[in-house]
């Protein structure tokens, strides 16, 4: 880093509104059109280019081992600078993983593209997550990665919109490439606007707090790990089952813009929840209402149920992920991404394994009624692992 680089000059509060917009539009680019795209176009790829189930639920699952490797890249480098390239990186793979989907039809350069999306999806929910908290915290402006975290739910609705748009105007094919070009337009800001981080001094590293213990850190790296196999079920399939009922069939992209709409604004609300409840107590109450959201469609095959389903699931995936990074983060803020890197390890494992149980399940059943009860299950462990995690001296920031 240069000394340029290492100076901390004064922000305004454009600067903070600028420097978040990047991170939001690196995660609509890189989470809602590299990786949750895929969602709304699996059961179009299942009618139009013969996509198995179990096809289906395994290039899911290289999404996340593709996912959980950039972790692992992550939560191995310190240094912030090459954090930022691996950011930039990361946005180009984004733009151009997701376009080459629509150029071929091999099964295998499928698994290859999604585990490539999946390692550029670490670029935004994971290494921008750091490097805008790192910027927030080094300038003086509130550590919150409320805002940030709004780009999820604003990359679902802009997947589930832009999907829409194109059924009946498109093939499958089209749609992905279609998909890539409409990234460059988030790509552009998400690139410029988005500045190199400081060096950290070694004073200003020696002047920050301990972590957390070592127990509390391991029963917080459970809890998450639940809370990733109970997202990437929902995440993964919701559209799938939502085309497969009667009254909703041909509308389950629609579902998926009700998620996105419903995930938006949430991180607002936990964030407030949390500031009221206390950050625990708020971790537990979206791990509740995400167990309802798991098991409405498995109980009800009715409208109104799956509806309340996708609303429950939006509002409340977000903000788990928002409340449990931020927590993280201000618990290591001089590099925040590394931590993040670290606790994200088991998120991605447990979204590695779902996929592929939900698809063999599938594909013996027919049905994704026992994969959601699984899913529930797990959940409702990880709710025991943050009891347990509250009963610990908990850091607050």
């Amino acid at each position: 880093m240069t000394t340029a680089q290492a100076a901390l000059p004064a922000t305004s509060q454009a600067d903070r509104y600028r420097v978040i917009f990047a991170g939001i539009c690196a995660l609509i680019l890189t989470v809602g059109l590299a990786r949750f795209a895929y969602t709304p176009l699996l059961p179009i790829m299942r009618g139009e280019a013969g996509l198995t189930d179990l096809a289906g639920g395994w290039l899911a699952t290289f999404n996340y081992a593709g996912y959980i490797t950039g972790a692992l890249m992550a939560a191995t480098i310190s240094d912030l600078g090459r954090k930022f390239q691996l950011y930039r990186i990361g946005l180009v793979v984004a733009v151009v993983s997701t376009a080459a989907m629509g150029m071929t039809q091999d099964l295998n350069l499928w698994v290859a593209l999604r585990f490539v999306s999946g390692l550029s999806s670490t670029a935004g929910l994971l290494i921008a997550s750091g490097l805008v908290l790192n910027w927030l915290i080094r300038h003086g402006h509130r550590p919150e990665l409320g805002l940030h975290f709004a780009g999820i739910g604003l990359g679902i609705v802009v997947s589930g919109l832009a999907v829409a748009a194109m059924v009946g105007n498109l093939a499958w094919d089209g749609q992905w490439i279609g998909l890539g070009l409409l990234g460059v337009a988030f790509f552009l800001p998400a690139w410029f606007w988005l500045p190199a981080p400081a060096a950290v001094s070694a004073h200003a590293a020696a002047s920050h707090p301990a972590a957390p213990a070592k127990r509390w850190m391991w029963l917080f790296i459970a809890a998450y790990f639940c809370a990733g196999f109970g997202y990437v079920i929902s995440a993964t399939f919701i559209v799938a089952i939502v085309e497969k009922l009667p009254l909703l069939a041909g509308k389950g992209g629609w579902v998926w813009v009700i998620v996105g709409l419903a995930a938006a604004p949430s991180c607002f609300l936990w964030d407030r929840l949390s500031a009221r409840m206390g950050q625990i107590p708020a971790l537990l109450l979206a791990y509740g209402l995400q167990i309802v959201s798991i098991l409405l469609p498995a109980l009800s095959d009715g409208t109104a149920a799956n509806v309340a389903s996708a609303v429950l699931y939006g509002g409340t995936f977000v903000g788990i992920v928002s409340l449990t990074l931020s927590i993280i983060g201000r618990c290591f803020p001089a590099n925040p991404a590394k931590a993040m890197a670290r606790l994200t390890l088991s998120y991605g494992v447990a979204q590695i394994v779902a996929p592929a149980m939900a698809g063999y399940i599938a594909t013996a059943t027919g049905s994704y009624r026992g994969a959601l009860f699984v899913a529930a299950w797990v959940m409702a462990a990880g709710m025991l692992f943050l009891i347990a995690l509250q009963r610990q001296a908990q850091p607050e920031k």
